[in-house]
Parts: structure tokens; C-alpha cells; sequence
């Protein structure tokens, strides 16, 4: 699920109205005026209501002889709270990996030489290559921010890039200039 598409179904569910109107269709259809009446609005605020959740496809309408009935969409809210549930806990099996799964992205992610090729965009294949850019370094050693950079320039040459990252992902602490690794309990999983 796209993240814009996300973020448009929240906030055109996040109105008191419309979640009203949408507990109201979750027990059975309503037409436009039936709606209004229960609610306490007009018609013409209702319609507006009902046409935002059309296009997020959390509403759709059926006409029986010259009433239009809505109809609550459950699979789109469905989905939607699963798309969210995915994006907020990390469920152990997708991010569970072999380790022959981890050597190959290695093998794919650097030279022969040992050179990071280039940073990945999938996440989990990012916390696998810092880490592995890691194992040079000392826990209980504090590095200065140059000494840090010289290690870092003999991967990859954006080297504030992987910093930041070490950072980002929790695998080091910074103050004042001076690093230092954090306990793997610590590191982004």
C-alpha cells in the first residue's frame, strides 16, 4: 500500500462525522436522508461526507428505484488496518533471515575489494550491510568523528551518509564528536 494513498484514507476518516457514518453503515446500508436524520445534519452536509469516503473507497452506493443506498466497503478498512498493522510492528518472520540469505546480499552489496557498491533501499537488507560494516570497529572504543570517517571512506565514499545511518539505526552514540558502539540490544532490528 502506497504511503500517500495511507495517509489519504486517515485523514478523510478522521473526521467525527464520517466515522460516525461509518459505524452506522457497518450494521446495515442507508440511504442519504436516513442518514441526515439520524445524525442530525443536512442533507447537502451528508452528501459531502459520503462523497470524501466514496473516494477513498470506504463507501459505495447502490439505487434501488429512486433511492441510492450506501454500503459500508469492510475489505478497504480491512486492508487498511492491515497495511497500517504491517507499517507499525515488525513481524520476526519477514525480517527473520538465513545465513546464506545474508552472505548473498553481502556478496551482491560489495566488491571483491570489500567495497560498499552502493547503499540498499530495502531496510532490512540496509541493517545487514551496516552491520557488516561494523565488524571492524570495537565496542568500548570511542572514536573520534575524522578516525570514524577515515574507517568509513575505506567502504564507501559518502561516508556523513553511513555515519548518519549508524546513528539513525542505533548502532553507535554521538556526543560531542566522539562515537561509540551501542550494545547490539540497542541496534535497529
Amino acid at each position: 500500500m502506497q504511503l500517500d494513498k495511507m495517509v489519504a484514507f486517515y485523514k478523510t476518516i478522521g473526521d467525527p462525522t464520517r466515522i460516525k457514518i461509518i459505524s452506522l453503515l457497518a450494521n446495515r446500508p442507508w440511504h442519504g436522508q436516513g442518514l441526515a436524520e439520524k445524525l442530525g445534519l443536512t442533507a447537502p452536509t451528508i452528501t459531502h461526507h459520503l462523497k470524501k469516503l466514496r473516494e477513498i473507497n470506504v463507501v459505495y452506493e447502490r439505487r434501488d428505484k429512486n433511492t441510492i443506498y450506501f454500503y459500508l466497503n469492510q475489505s478497504v478498512l480491512l486492508q487498511q488496518t492491515e497495511s497500517l498493522r504491517k507499517l507499525v510492528t515488525e513481524d520476526d518472520s519477514t525480517m527473520s533471515i538465513t545465513k546464506e540469505e545474508e552472505a548473498k546480499i553481502i556478496a551482491n552489496f560489495f566488491t571483491e575489494e570489500g567495497r560498499l557498491k552502493n547503499i540498499p533501499s530495502q531496510r532490512k537488507k540496509k541493517l545487514i550491510i551496516f552491520k557488516q560494516l561494523l565488524k571492524g570497529l570495537e565496542f568500548g572504543k570511542k572514536y573520534q568523528e575524522k578516525e570514524l570517517n577515515e574507517y568509513i571512506k575505506k567502504y564507501f565514499d559518502d561516508y556523513a551518509t553511513i555515519r548518519r545511518e549508524f546513528i539513525i539505526n542505533h548502532f553507535m552514540y554521538r556526543e560531542n564528536s566522539i562515537y561509540e558502539l551501542n550494545p547490539e540490544e540497542m541496534w535497529a532490528k
